[in-house]
């Protein structure tokens, strides 16, 4: 993929002739694969966590529909899209119809600004990060609407829960990225990972690709893991998964919802899961950029930057967020609030000092 863009090499030759009669045809092409990237990573997610979950807890999990169970999944969707779509009697019908999609949508326009390679972005903005952060906000939007539009008492305490628990953590997740924007001197997703590629080997002084990532700065390091704690709490996943909270709130917002509906939150919630990691890919460990080589050579072409680092490191995240998940238990909701308040702030705070004593000790990384 070269610097031209996605947009223009996937259109390419072969669809040369319907993009010379009809141009906005072109602009659909990053749309449809946006779409299909937020359903088939969440297929993927579902999937990945009932294996990982079952490994940790000494079961096989799904085996035995497809290779290795591939197709539970699969099955599972088209079930739920067939199910009886049920709306209580004393709902806000409108709402309680729209709720899910507005849920959704901000997952889906979040991934316009995600590189997910040199040349592989939908819009690359050079305010990408700001659009990033201000779109985000907006889920917690259709969660709070679930919760008030059931008419359910479970799902109202749901629904102001994860008000709180979004609100309250988006804060810290906000100035652990500033930090970021510190030390890159851009608000271009682009040129953040763009910062961080390069570097060569040498062992005196020590040098190596890898080592040019925001996470092998203080400050970088810091905001790093404030902000994958406070993503764990804006994704909803263990120990922060109280909105839904099984064992206190039936299901939280969600206790009224079946079938189709249904699934859109956690189509929502799952492809969340997979942003997170990409947004943290891509502001604290490389983006697209190789730990071995920039440009590899032959063989080992693949080595070098490019999408498959990408994956790899969205992999890994996406991976110790289950394991987190199925490993600690759910927290208190006082208890969370005192992560955010008494913890997480206050270190935000600090470290955007610590950046800023950064940057003007070694300059912007750009």
């Amino acid at each position: 993929m070269d610097e031209r863009g996605w947009l223009e090499a996937l259109v390419g030759s072969w669809m040369k002739p319907v993009y010379d009669v009809a141009p906005w045809v072109a602009y659909l092409v990053p749309v449809v694969w946006i779409l299909a990237i937020v359903a088939a990573s969440a297929l993927l997610l579902v999937w990945l966590e009932r294996k990982i979950s079952a490994d940790i807890q000494s079961r096989i999990g799904p085996v035995h529909h497809g290779p290795w169970g591939l197709f539970q999944t699969v099955f599972d969707a088209l079930k739920l899209l067939v199910k009886e779509d049920i709306v209580p009697r004393a709902a806000d019908k409108i709402v309680f119809c729209v709720a899910p999609f507005i849920a959704l949508v901000p997952a889906v326009l979040l991934y316009c600004v995600i590189p997910f390679g040199k040349g592989w972005i939908a819009a690359d903005l050079n305010v990408g990060l700001f659009y990033l952060l201000a779109t985000g906000s907006l889920g917690v939007i259709g969660v709070i609407l679930a919760g008030w539009a059931s008419n359910n008492k479970w799902s109202l305490l749901g629904g102001m829960r994860a008000a709180v628990q979004l609100i309250t953590y988006e804060i810290p997740g906000f100035l652990s990225v500033v930090a970021i924007i510190m030390i890159a001197g851009t608000l271009s997703m682009t040129e953040i990972v763009r910062s961080q590629a390069g570097g060569s080997w040498h062992l005196w002084p020590v040098s190596a690709p890898f080592l040019k990532w925001n996470c092998f700065t203080i400050p970088g390091f810091l905001a790093a893991a404030l902000y994958l704690v406070a993503a764990l709490a804006e994704v909803n996943r263990n120990p922060f998964d109280l909105p839904e909270a099984e064992s206190e709130l039936v299901s939280g917002f969600n206790t009224e919802y079946s079938g189709f509906r249904w699934a859109v939150f956690f189509l929502a919630e799952f492809s969340n899961t997979a942003l997170v990691a990409g947004i943290a890919t891509t502001l604290f460990f490389g983006g697209w950029s190789s730990p071995l080589v920039s440009q590899g050579t032959g063989v080992f072409t693949v080595l070098g930057d490019g999408v498959l680092w990408y994956i790899i490191k969205v992999s890994v995240l996406v991976y110790c967020m289950m394991w987190i998940k199925w490993t600690l238990p759910r927290v208190r909701i006082d208890q969370m609030l005192q992560v955010a308040w008494k913890g997480l702030i206050p270190l935000s705070l600090a470290n955007m000092a610590i950046a800023a004593v950064h940057v003007a000790l070694v300059g912007v990384t750009r």
